[in-house]
């Protein structure tokens, strides 16, 4: 490394630090690197690292991928000092590393020198608890900053016998390739970077700059606006046409987002929590114009928008539950063809029971503060009904292609995973609802209360069993951060259902 350094100091003079500064700007964002198994700009890279290890996308005035190019620079000399501060998320972590109680982050620097107090804590704790989780999270923070400032996060795409590699910066820098580059423009290592461009360029093309414009674009709050936007003017103006308008450009920006996740991903965007998210909002906007044109009632575009805001709003703001990251897939769900059947079937059957949900709660509200008619009242718990009987459908299809699948991949038709449990449990819940509804065991003054309560059925089933039980077969899909949630959604669906019902009498 010193050699490296004399090398430079004598091709380029005491030109190279002030070059090699000017050398980090934002005109790298396109630049190609491979991380996680996929090759991306290096914005995406930046941006994503150093989240993860501030909980920002900037540092200071410098953007992401100034700061990440720099602080790889640290690995070659350059006197570069940037104030990173590693984000400590638990209260008893905090403590421990001696942080003040308001303090959110603590300088890199700092956590460097106590890193033997992460290693001691580790050692001792057996058990698996958020406390232990949050440290393993710290020290990997601690890892992934070692990482860039050893320029070894940044891979470098080189060409070897017409065909791409990927190497560390730490080994694209050599002595022998600053000399090759020397007189061959103003600074050699911008040349060095500019070839392994052009050369990554010429064999792969610019596909992977989607990732670029897919993140820069940010086409989900665009949709939400537009989403906030649309029930607003159904609600507020008898002239449906903005409303549709509105509606119609948030399901393009939905769709071609979702279409750009697709083409960088090469699969289906169902694979983790973030996604299903993002495609059940998505779907139960679909599903409500799908009853509309069935029904001709606005009520349910209105109930998709309500929950695509929600489904939107989780995706923008719910970061420390929901990884907007694209990571590789894990064996079992390479098969896109069950991934995109009994996957998507499933999603879409939560979608469905979640206008069912919407509605209940709408009426529910409504009736416990003004008076809502015997016949208004009875259209809308049938408006309720159809939407569960597209959830039921769906569903059951879903559990059903679920069970095939465990059988091609794990040799079994079913094997009482939790997953696979809650997810039967919910069917019989929505079938016994359904079924109820249709004998009149179920009067509609009951029916309404049970189908607002019975969505609580399906959280457990969709987050619950990731955020809270983490156990099964069905393992890649977890995630951490919901309990609280979680725990949130159920108090407040109670409360509401406390504070609401009621017998339902003649107005």
């Amino acid at each position: 490394m010193l050699n490296i350094l004399l090398l430079i100091s004598l091709l380029s003079g005491s030109l190279w630090a002030q070059s090699s500064l000017n050398f980090c700007t934002k005109d790298l964002e396109t630049f190609p690197t491979l991380s996680g198994g996929r090759e991306k700009p290096l914005f995406v890279l930046a941006t994503e690292t150093l989240k993860y290890i501030t909980g920002e996308t900037k540092v200071g005035d410098l953007s992401s991928t100034e700061a990440f190019c720099k602080l790889s620079l640290k690995a070659f000399g350059m006197p570069l000092d940037l104030p990173i501060n590693v984000k400590v998320e638990h209260v008893e972590v905090r403590k421990s590393l001696g942080m003040g109680p308001d303090q959110t982050s603590v300088p890199v620097g700092e956590l460097i020198q106590k890193r033997d107090i992460i290693t001691r804590e580790l050692a001792k704790i057996k058990e698996n608890n958020s406390f232990k989780k949050e440290l393993n999270k710290v020290q990997g923070r601690l890892q992934t900053y070692d990482a860039i400032v050893s320029a070894r996060a940044w891979n470098i795409p080189i060409t070897q016998d017409g065909k791409i590699q990927f190497i560390p910066l730490s080994e694209f820098i050599t002595e022998q390739r600053i000399a090759g580059a020397q007189g061959k423009g103003s600074n050699p290592i911008e040349f060095l970077f500019r070839e392994a461009k052009d050369s990554y360029l010429k064999i792969k093309g610019e596909h992977y700059l989607i990732e670029l414009n897919y993140f820069k674009w940010n086409l989900f709050t665009w949709s939400l606006l537009l989403s906030i936007l649309a029930i607003m003017f159904f609600i507020i103006t008898k002239n449906k046409i903005p409303g549709i308008v509105l509606t119609t450009l948030s399901i393009a920006f939905q769709i071609t987002a979702m279409s750009m996740r697709v083409m960088i991903s090469g699969r289906a965007p169902i694979t983790n929590m973030y996604e299903t998210v993002m495609f059940s909002g998505f779907g139960a906007l679909i599903i409500s114009i799908v009853i509309f044109f069935m029904r001709k009632e606005i009520l349910f575009v209105v109930a998709g928008l309500a929950f695509n805001v929600l489904s939107l709003m989780m995706m923008k703001f719910a970061n420390g539950m929901l990884d907007e990251g694209i990571s590789p897939l894990v064996p079992v769900l390479r098969d896109n063809f069950w991934l995109s059947t009994h996957v998507t079937t499933v999603i879409l059957s939560y979608a469905a029971l979640a206008l069912s949900w919407i509605l209940a709660n709408s009426l529910l509200i409504r009736s416990r503060f003004r008076t809502v008619s015997s016949n208004d009242y009875k259209y809308e718990v049938d408006l309720i009904y159809t939407s569960i009987k597209f959830g039921v459908v769906l569903l059951s299809a879903g559990v059903i292609l679920g069970g095939v699948w465990a059988d091609y991949s794990w040799g079994r038709f079913w094997g009482w995973d939790p997953k696979e449990t809650w997810s039967l449990i919910v069917l019989l819940i929505y079938m016994a609802i359904l079924h109820g509804k249709y004998t009149t065991w179920i009067p509609a003054h009951r029916f309404v209360p049970l189908v607002a309560g019975a969505f609580m059925s399906v959280m457990m089933a969709w987050f619950g069993v990731n955020y809270i039980l983490a156990s099964g077969l069905h393992s890649y899909g977890f995630s951490e951060g919901g309990a609280v949630f979680l725990g949130s959604f159920f108090a407040i669906q109670i409360l509401i259902l406390v504070s609401c019902m009621k017998k339902r009498t003649a107005a």
